[in-house]
């Protein structure tokens, strides 16, 4: 990809944290300031949007300077093509000389629900065609709490290696010696902005109520919380189904074999007595086609459930540490009182 150099000056807003060295050719991602706002206007909704990520690579950076919306069509649009609206989009903002190459997608989600096995899908079509591919996820109810939640992910090369041949068996996943954890890997996130975009968010905070600023002491933020562990009660529910599915192919593999197993010692002791009185042994016979083996279940939607299940406890961690702190200082302001 081509490169550029670079104008005005950076705003750290935040960043996010990986657990370790990264693997990937992109090490951090810088990101401008307007294209969050874009985020939060698109995701005001409660329909989940996405959309194209625009932007370059600069040594181990990916700089996304621009994006534009997937747009909502019903079914009724059947001969809507989306790829041919990306290339048109891309093709005009090339012509008034924007930053047009494709370096992945984003997608807004609520209460933290993105771990899927659409986005999994999604990100390795991306990743597999351009290399330096990320996904941005934007979770507009946890930002309007009062945090900006914004993160990149990408495929660990475990998991892009295990979606190319396709094995998603116990034994393959095994064999690759991969986990939820290591199914996603986080890229840290670096926001700039301009000068002119710095004094204006100078100006906006001069500007902000007393109200505004105490809103973060508000107690009320138990529907949050209550919503985030309903969705995590549920998806205990479908990890339940997925060990009673695994736990039923188990028990039917194992009395497969000891069917198989009394079936070849009834055999041998047959041919034994044919052999005493001088008969000859019985047929060979195809085991594997009288005793076919069941169809493991597939254990990528297990994981992909384990990798929700921990995302919901990240969230209610945060939510719940964040709450304690303010019921103590409630408590101390009343007990002062």
């Amino acid at each position: 990809m081509a490169s550029r150099k670079e104008t005005g000056s950076s705003s750290n807003a935040g960043m996010s944290s990986t657990g370790g060295t990264l693997d990937s050719p992109v090490k951090q991602i810088q990101i401008e300031g307007l294209i969050i706002k874009h985020y939060q206007e698109e995701g005001q909704g409660s329909e989940v949007v996405q959309g194209v990520l625009l932007g370059l690579v600069v040594d181990d950076r990916l700089e996304i300077t621009n994006c534009f919306p997937f747009p909502q069509h019903t079914e009724d649009d059947a001969d809507f093509d989306e790829v041919q609206y990306q290339m048109e989009m891309m093709r005009s903002l090339r012509h008034v000389n924007i930053d047009h190459l494709h370096v992945g997608w984003y997608q807004s989600t609520y209460y933290g629900s993105f771990v899927s096995r659409a986005l999994l899908d999604s990100q390795f079509s991306y990743q597999h065609a351009i290399e330096e591919s990320v996904v941005l996820i934007y979770d507009p109810i946890k930002t309007a709490q009062g945090s900006l939640s914004l993160k990149a992910y990408r495929l660990t090369p475990k998991l892009m290696e295990i979606c190319k041949e396709k094995d998603f068996t116990p034994e393959g996943l095994k064999k690759a010696n991969i986990g939820f954890e290591h199914m996603f890997e986080e890229v840290p996130i670096v926001i700039k902005n301009s000068h002119l975009i710095s004094v204006m968010m100078w100006e906006l905070e001069d500007k902000s109520t007393v109200s505004d600023k105490h809103e973060l002491l508000n107690l009320s933020s138990s529907n949050h919380l209550e919503k985030s562990l309903q969705l995590l009660m549920d998806r205990v529910d479908d990890m339940s189904q997925e060990i009673v599915k695994y736990n039923t192919y188990s028990r039917n593999l194992s009395k497969q074999q000891q069917q198989k197993h009394q079936y070849l010692q009834r055999r041998q002791q047959e041919n034994a007595q044919r052999q005493s009185r001088g008969e000859p042994p019985l047929p060979e016979e195809d085991i594997t086609k009288m005793f076919k083996p069941p169809q493991p279940p597939p254990r990528m939607d297990t994981l992909l459930i384990a990798g929700q299940i921990n995302n919901y406890c990240q969230n209610v961690k945060e939510f719940t540490s964040q709450n304690l702190g303010k019921l103590f200082m409630a408590e101390a302001l009343q007990g002062h009182n």
